[in-house]
């Protein structure tokens, strides 16, 4: 059962629209969907996989990331921080804690929710 419900999860993650990246406490990349491959293509998309997030960002965005990992470690309830909202995408961003079946805190992801409305028509199949 172990497996399916992996298999699951992560056809959930292959199959999301929005880029979904996770890192391990080390702050190392260890998996990205195809979105969020193709949305970080300009910076080395798969090529990513593997390495150091913080590589990725300014010393001010470290810095913030590092207090929000902080603040997931600090308690169990701290699992979603809002980080910022990008105009030209329409869309929110937030830290998400990654935890284990206990709780402990073993990663995080950045979640992007758009705000745009759906342009799909309903059960379009074709």
């Amino acid at each position: 059962m172990n497996h399916f419900l992996n298999s699951l999860f992560k056809s959930v993650l292959e199959q999301d629209r929005a880029a979904v990246v996770l890192c391990d406490l080390n702050h190392t990349i260890v998996y990205m969907n195809p979105a969020g491959v193709k949305n970080y293509q300009n910076y080395g998309g798969a090529a990513l996989m593997g390495k150091c997030l913080m590589n990725c960002h300014n010393p001010h965005s470290r810095e913030a990331i590092e207090k929000v990992v902080k603040w997931f470690a600090s308690d169990k309830s701290h699992n979603l921080v809002f980080t910022h909202h990008n105009p030209k995408q329409n869309k929110d961003v937030y830290m998400v804690a990654l935890r284990d079946e206990s709780g402990e805190l073993i990663g995080y992801y950045e979640k992007h929710e758009f705000r745009n409305a759906e342009t799909m028509p309903l059960y379009e199949m074709n």
